[in-house]
């Protein structure tokens, strides 16, 4: 496992990794993974693919396009009825090119006051698929402030990512612990610690 530690970056410096990982971060703006994946190099970014949901960056042809032709994202139905609509089918035929992913646990983005919302199974039913994927939690600090929702001119604030160590499943632990610890992982990289109700 790669001894990445816990750094933080700005837009002119890089994360460069020969490994294929799974980048996983808080969700509270739509700028969330162009500023994750702008601080990956290009090697990095030209393989790494954010996971989006399909109701809303499919919803239009306009939104279709900046989602898959200019940002290379993943689109994924959060209410599936189909098999081939499955998210964690389509998440592993990406890792199974040799691809990376972001992903946000949470499902959805965060407009709660609390900092981190509970995580989804997704996280783990990746883990289990594909142990040797590494999973990196990424804190990303003020981006909600720099493109609010609803909004799609970005405010010059200052913003960065916190990239952490990777974390991986331990044999034999169950769903809802690992999911906890992950988030425990991730909220441990906050900056501005809050309280968790």
């Amino acid at each position: 496992m790669s001894k990445l530690g816990t750094r933080s970056f700005t837009l002119l410096q890089t994360v460069t990794s020969v490994r294929q990982r799974i980048y996983f971060a808080n969700h509270a703006s739509h700028g969330d993974f162009i500023l994750l994946s702008a601080c990956l190099d290009e090697k990095e970014r030209a393989r790494t693919h954010a996971v989006a949901a399909a109701d809303y960056w499919g919803k239009s042809r306009l939104r279709r396009f900046i989602a898959q032709d200019m940002l290379s994202s993943v689109l994924i139905h959060r209410q599936w009825t189909d098999e081939a609509q499955n998210p964690i089918v389509i998440m592993l035929s990406v890792l199974d090119k040799g691809h990376s992913l972001i992903i946000f646990p949470e499902g959805t983005r965060n407009m709660t006051d609390a900092p981190l919302l509970p995580f989804r199974s997704g996280l783990y039913n990746l883990s289990m698929a594909r142990p040797d994927v590494e999973l990196i939690p990424c804190w990303i600090e003020n981006m909600s402030r720099v493109l609010p929702k609803g909004q799609f001119v970005p405010v010059p604030l200052l913003c960065r990512v916190i990239f952490g160590a990777p974390i991986a499943l331990a044999p034999g632990e169950e769903r809802r612990a690992f999911l906890d610890r992950a988030r425990q992982t991730l909220l441990a990289l906050n900056p501005r610690p809050q309280r968790d109700d």
